[in-house]
């Protein structure tokens, strides 16, 4: 069935090697589709990548960095000099321009106990299972714009920016960073199409092409407007036709002389 291979994929995204290089991975096309789009990017949740750092009795959470890459490397420190992960916003940081911003937080992914595969082939479930294994950075269009909002705000990317992300784990009693992953590869968010390089069905067309439709449009209108008129004007010729002859027909009768009745 179609859901076979995402069933593989996610059997594949739990089995993490020891040797592979610790950073945020751009979601699989066979998880995410169209990834990136123009303000958004899906990445894999790390899974497994920070067993090691985890402590029993200690409660941790995630933090999600995001920057351009043009910010300078020198600014893409997301700690402080007591090793404090950094709250700088995606204001303060100019989207990311000036340096790393923190884009989300959630919980340490259970390795040891994912979400059940059973449940991908649900169409019920499969909008959760995606959820818990992967994060969409970008996703909030709101957050920016509430006053009211207090949680950790993940505004739209930029289109056609190129950008890097980072995980970070988080004592939550402490406070303090416990581990961190390396900066992900760049990853580009897709560029506005123009209007005229927009494939249209059944075939792309140009401006020539828009304006010779318009002016036929415009040619048959007239035809049948022409066509309608014409036959217009016949039907009420032809009606004033008849009510000549009736009245000729009537005059005619009027005028001829009625025979006389003789008397006795």
């Amino acid at each position: 069935m179609c859901s076979s291979w995402v069933v593989l994929a996610f059997c594949c995204l739990g089995q993490l090697r020891a040797d592979q290089s610790l950073k945020p991975q751009i979601a699989a096309p066979q998880l995410a589709t169209n990834n990136p789009t123009l303000t958004t990017v899906a990445l894999e949740k790390p899974f497994c990548m920070f067993d090691s750092s985890l402590h029993p009795n200690k409660s941790y959470v995630i933090y999600l960095y995001a920057m351009k890459e043009t910010a300078s490397a020198i600014s893409s420190l997301v700690t402080d000099n007591s090793g404090k992960p950094l709250d700088s916003t995606f204001h303060q940081t100019s989207g990311g321009q000036l340096g790393p911003y923190k884009a989300a937080l959630f919980d340490v992914p259970n390795c040891a106990s994912p979400p059940k595969l059973a449940d991908v082939g649900d169409v019920n479930k499969v909008s959760d299972v995606l959820k818990q294994y992967l994060f969409r950075v970008g996703d909030d269009g709101t957050c920016l714009y509430d006053p009211n909002f207090l949680a950790v705000c993940n505004p739209p990317l930029a289109p056609d920016t190129t950008y890097r992300f980072k995980y970070v784990l988080l004592d939550s009693t402490e406070g303090i960073m416990k581990a961190q992953t390396l900066w992900s590869d760049p990853i580009k968010t897709r560029r506005v199409k123009l209007p005229l390089k927009i494939d249209t069905w059944p075939g792309r067309r140009s401006g020539d092409m828009i304006v010779i439709t318009s002016i036929l449009s415009v040619l048959v209108f007239l035809l049948l407007a022409g066509f309608l008129a014409s036959v217009s004007s016949a039907a009420m010729g032809s009606k004033d036709s008849s009510a000549e002859t009736r009245c000729m027909s009537q005059t005619i009768q009027q005028s001829e002389p009625r025979p006389q009745l003789s008397s006795e």
